[in-house]
């Protein structure tokens, strides 16, 4: 329990980084929408002024963090399940970073119920890293290529190219989506708003919504599905899922997004789990150098494809 006001200076290890995900590193256990109340009703302050969840932050600012009951902070424990999946799961390293292939089902950290995620196991794996920062997020049910700092400098240049994706960071993403996706909608551009609905958060178009955009191509069709890729060119919550069930092509499997009885019939052909897949990841290195990893696509997509006829490895 924090029964004081906290002023806390960032320093240059949390440079760049968004306010929400500071916060959420600080107040270990504190409910979301606990959180982003503060931040709305100016409990929450950069330099004495208002701010809002996703403001970034610089080193030597200082923040106002209310007095909050939290729980006594638990020790992370090794779950053997998690680091078996981990182990086999490095598809880059270098110096600065690593790049890891995120299993679907496991969140990229704990909180909001969960005693623990894939930094938390990752940390537990290599004790004599010093430093180990999730780069960008993940949806719990979405695999593939998930970035990683092992150094401070590292984290705030990869910050950097995310904010610019222009000139540095590319996120490509295959989704396998119900129906045939129209050849004109090349570019689906929709507002999204965060919700919450019977204590769970979900995202929609909106008005009020936040500006997204997200470029699709389609590179296959089969039967009552499509193989898209996606590129989003914003990075909103849910995006790419919420993008296309909006048009009325939800991403297969998708327990928040797509129709009960649509999903129960997808299951039924074997589709069991969001066909959503961070296909690869490219990004420029400390050298200099323009650098591309690629994930290999997992069930049930590579199995949809390859029962359709499709090698996974093309795409």
């Amino acid at each position: 329990m924090e029964n004081k006001v906290q002023w806390v200076t960032v320093d240059d290890s949390k440079d760049g980084q968004r306010l929400d995900n500071f916060l959420t590193t600080r107040l270990k256990g504190l409910p979301k929408g606990r959180l982003y109340k503060m931040i709305r009703t100016g409990e929450v302050r950069i330099n004495k002024g208002r701010c809002k969840p996703d403001s970034r932050l610089s080193a030597g600012d200082v923040v106002r963090i209310p007095p909050v009951n939290l729980a006594p902070p638990t020790e992370p424990v090794a779950h053997r399940g998690i680091q078996m999946r981990l182990s086999d799961a490095l598809l880059y390293e270098d110096e600065d970073l690593l790049v890891m292939n995120k299993p679907a089902g496991l969140a990229v950290h704990g909180g909001s119920g969960l005693s623990t995620g894939l930094i938390e196991q990752l940390r537990l794996a290599r004790p004599n890293e010093k430093f180990l920062e999730l780069v960008h997020r993940l949806d719990r049910e979405t695999s593939g290529c998930l970035l990683v700092a092992r150094r401070p400098a590292a984290l705030r240049r990869l910050h950097k190219q995310l904010r610019d994706q222009d000139k540095g960071l590319q996120k490509r993403y295959l989704a396998v989506v119900a129906g045939k996706w129209p050849q004109y909608l090349t570019q689906v551009a929709a507002p999204l708003e965060k919700i919450e609905r019977g204590g769970e958060r979900f995202v929609q178009v909106t008005e009020r919504g936040k500006p997204s955009e997200t470029r699709v191509h389609i590179l296959e069709v089969g039967d009552g599905w499509t193989l898209i890729e996606a590129e989003p060119i914003t990075g909103r919550t849910h995006q790419i899922r919420v993008h296309t069930a909006f048009h009325k092509h939800a991403v297969l499997g998708d327990s928040k997004y797509q129709h009960d009885d649509t999903r129960a019939q997808w299951r039924a052909r074997g589709v069991d789990g969001l066909c959503l897949h961070s296909r690869s990841i490219g990004f420029v290195a400390a050298s200099g150098h323009s650098v591309t990893v690629v994930a290999p696509i997992p069930n049930p997509m590579a199995k949809l494809l390859e029962e359709a006829g499709f090698d996974p490895e093309v795409y």
